[in-house]
């Protein structure tokens, strides 16, 4: 709460939810930059209420404030005395556009500055190194707000060269790849049924996630040799946020029943790698064939406050974000924003620079769009490698058909056919498989079972025999649908005193139907000249 009695905002962090486009659809305001914004207007007299009780608060309780010693990094004598020695050439170096190149200049020249002035200032090497980065910052600000020129002699608004691919991986289900400028991300996807989803033990009731975003940030990406471990909070954080990006364009479970993993790679970092994952997996998803609603893009907003002026820029470098004020992350399609994310380590930013961000982001976010349609602008087919997921929606009384007992009849269809069947409470049965062919011929039977037709006196069958008892044997003509060929009919009129002496199970027999009694009970007789296989076979 500013003194003049308006609000500075610190910290955004937004999302659109699910179903935004069912709710836009029906007629519900789509959260565009503009509506964006003035949520954020409308949303200063309520933290201005907060902090004013907040401050009430504290005078119920006052309290001697502590004093505690302040500590600077450099005294103003070393200052002085590194400005004067690396200013000129710093400043020049500070104008390299490639940022290996930049950053071996300036580790040169800070090396040699070091040790000119190490003599005159021993004992004192981290103050000097303190006081060079602080030259630095200072140079690169004070270029951005007076020359309207950054550190790789862009415009404040002007994005890096643009770069987008796709299938760059032939063996996995959807790759792509983005470059913006020397940061490179790689997006692969991996479908699988839904059973495959991810199950989330929180406090939450929905307790599995359908689509799971992993960002990985190796340290080879900033051309370094680190430890690769367990991931930290940074890569957490990232994938969170390009996975509350995405969701919002993401089909339903109905329309597209797979579950999905989405891993970003960081192959190059100089800035916005979280919003390079976003662009990176937008083009990946659809190269896997997820029929999105919408792509979606990211871009990276910086800030740079100085002498009472705002400079704001856009698709920030690493540099920009260590030595600016802002880190404002901007995720959306073209008709709206998706997620949004914004740091500060200003007390606060007036609305209004960010109403205005908004729209710089807009701007560049479409042209974004622009180059990743070029590379893939509707899902392709989906990989041959990807498993094939078909689902079906049967009567809840009929689970328990394609169930079994104990199992056993979804056993039997999953051995029969490869498939990989789940039923859900509802009734929704999901097939997946590795083929097409695999997961039409597991439908089939299920249709069998769950629809039944009735077959009529007369039709010929060549069934299996599934059970064999003293009387008979129990041929099953299609799945679900038994009948019985009595022992008296096994022998072609001769006497038969054992059903196995005839047939066995497993074993296959003609049949024709005889009888269907009012109960749908069948009675079944072999088909003259068509004898069952020999009981040796049948028992192989």
């Amino acid at each position: 709460l500013l003194d003049d009695g308006d609000v500075a905002i610190m910290m955004v962090e937004a999302e659109a939810t699910k179903n935004v486009y069912e709710v836009v659809n029906g007629g519900g305001k789509a959260p565009t930059e503009d509506v964006v914004a003035a949520g954020l207007e409308a949303a200063k007299p309520a933290i201005a209420a907060v902090c004013k009780a907040q401050a009430e608060l504290k005078a119920l309780s006052p309290k001697e404030p502590l004093e505690f010693p302040v500590f600077l990094d450099y005294d103003d004598d070393v200052l002085a005395a590194v400005t004067g020695a690396a200013e000129t050439e710093l400043a020049q170096v500070m104008t390299i556009a490639g940022k290996a190149e930049r950053e071996s200049k300036t580790d040169e020249l800070k090396d040699r500055v070091l040790a000119d002035l190490a003599e005159k200032f021993e004992g004192r090497g981290n103050e000097l190194k303190a006081a060079f980065r602080s030259l630095t910052k200072t140079l690169v600000r004070r270029r951005v707000v007076n020359d309207k020129v950054r550190i790789d002699g862009r415009g404040l608004e002007d994005i890096r060269q643009l770069a987008a691919e796709v299938e760059v991986l032939p063996r996995v289900h959807g790759s792509a790849l983005f470059e913006r400028g020397e940061t490179q991300i790689m997006g692969v996807t991996t479908l699988n049924m839904l059973r495959m989803e991810q199950m989330v033990d929180t406090l939450n009731p929905e307790n599995r996630k359908r689509y799971m975003h992993n960002y990985n940030f190796p340290p080879y990406s900033t051309g370094e040799t680190g430890r690769v471990g367990s991931p930290k909070r940074r890569e957490i954080g990232h994938g969170a946020l390009a996975e509350r990006a995405l969701v919002p364009v993401l089909p339903s479970r109905e329309e597209f029943p797979y579950a999905i993993r989405q891993v970003s790679e960081a192959l190059g970092s100089n800035g916005s790698t979280s919003m390079g994952s976003v662009c990176a997996s937008t083009m990946s998803l659809l190269n896997a064939g997820v029929p999105l609603k919408a792509p979606v893009a990211g871009i990276a907003m910086g800030l740079i406050f100085e002498g009472g002026e705002y400079a704001t820029l856009t698709d920030i470098l690493g540099a920009e974000d260590a030595f600016g004020d802002m880190d404002f992350k901007v995720a959306g399609t073209p008709q709206f924003v998706t997620a949004l994310q914004l740091d500060t380590k200003l007390d606060g930013i007036p609305s209004s620079v960010l109403a205005a961000a908004l729209q710089q982001a807009r701007t560049a976010r479409l042209a974004i769009l622009e180059v990743m349609n070029e590379a893939i602008d509707e899902p392709d087919e989906m990989s041959p490698y990807a498993p094939r997921v078909l689902s079906v929606k049967i009567p809840v009384d009929k689970i328990g058909e394609i169930i079994g007992p104990k199992g056993k009849m979804i056993n039997q269809i999953q051995a029969d056919t490869g498939a990989d069947i789940t039923v859900e409470d509802d009734g929704t049965i999901y097939i997946g498989a590795t083929s097409g062919t695999a997961a039409e011929a597991a439908l089939s039977v299920i249709n069998q079972i769950a629809n039944p037709t009735m077959p009529k006196v007369g039709e010929r069958f060549l069934g299996t025999v599934v059970k064999t008892a003293a009387f008979g044997a129990f041929v099953s003509l299609v799945p679900g649908r038994d009948g019985l060929v009595h022992i008296s009919k096994l022998g072609n009129g001769k006497r038969v005193g054992k059903v196995e002496d005839v047939v066995n199970v497993g074993g296959k027999l003609q049949v024709e139907i005889t009888e269907i009694d009012q109960r749908g009970k069948i009675s079944l007789t072999p088909v003259e000249n068509a004898a069952a296989e020999p009981v040796a076979a049948a028992a192989e």
